[in-house]
């Protein structure tokens, strides 16, 4: 499929800034072009949307909001290699279906929803990758274990045979300025650190962080995965 003869044209452009905006910060950041990739935050848009940026090398995508995911999987469950992403709050209602129907999660914040996930996941899809939500500016409106908890949630979710811990999420207050940006950053991933040196054999490499306003901080410290949605698909739909 060429960029003229997609429903809309302009996402080949927004896909093409956006990855060189993350490939100008990986370069900036002296790491390889393939240490991060592009989680496209698909929430809210149709799914004709998805499978052009799939036909544009698009691979991984994020939804918040579940019944409408799963539409969207319906929809488009002729597209292979797929890589779906739950990033939005995590409730105990919605565990079977996350646990059936997306490849992570990026929002385990306690040992109830991850048992949940684990024992809800079919064996034939293998293990959920999953990233426990740190609350890493301690925000008392925000979701996420704090830090001095992830050492015990993360031990906890080790034991899950259904599950593998892949890393940490966050999304920290809003701040002005690339040093106050990365000050949060940095604390993610240093507690990323402190959990590799205590579980040498698990699989802990991903960082998921990052979004439209802060990616080059984020990619600094350490992002393996940026979550863009605006830049990508343009202005999210009212809901």
């Amino acid at each position: 499929m060429t960029a003229s003869s997609l429903s809309n044209p302009s996402l080949d452009e927004s896909l093409v800034t956006a990855r060189g905006r993350l490939a100008t910060a990986l370069a900036e950041a002296g790491r390889p072009d393939q240490d991060a990739r592009l989680l496209a935050v698909s929430k809210t848009k149709p799914a004709k949307m998805i499978r052009d940026a799939w036909h544009l090398d698009q691979r991984d995508f994020g939804e918040n909001y579940l019944q409408e995911a799963l539409a969207k999987q319906a929809e488009l469950a002729d597209l292979p290699d797929i890589v779906w992403h739950f990033i939005g709050p995590l409730q105990s209602n919605k565990t079977r279906d996350v646990a059936e129907h997306f490849d992570w999660v990026h929002s385990v914040d306690r040992e109830k929803i991850a048992r949940r996930l684990n024992d809800q996941r079919p064996e034939a899809c293998g293990p959920l990758n999953v990233c426990l939500q740190v609350n890493i500016s301690d925000e008392p409106s925000k979701s996420g274990v704090n830090l001095n908890e992830l050492p015990s949630l993360a031990e906890a979710v080790l034991t899950m045979p259904a599950l593998r811990l892949r890393g940490l999420m966050a999304i920290p207050a809003q701040a002005e300025g690339l040093d106050a940006q990365r000050r949060p950053f940095a604390r993610l991933r240093d507690a990323l650190q402190a959990l590799q040196q205590r579980f040498p054999e698990a699989p802990l490499d991903t960082l998921s962080m990052g979004m439209s306003a802060d990616l080059e901080a984020a990619v600094l410290e350490g992002a393996t995965l940026v979550r863009l949605g605006t830049a990508i698909f343009g202005e999210r739909d009212t809901r």
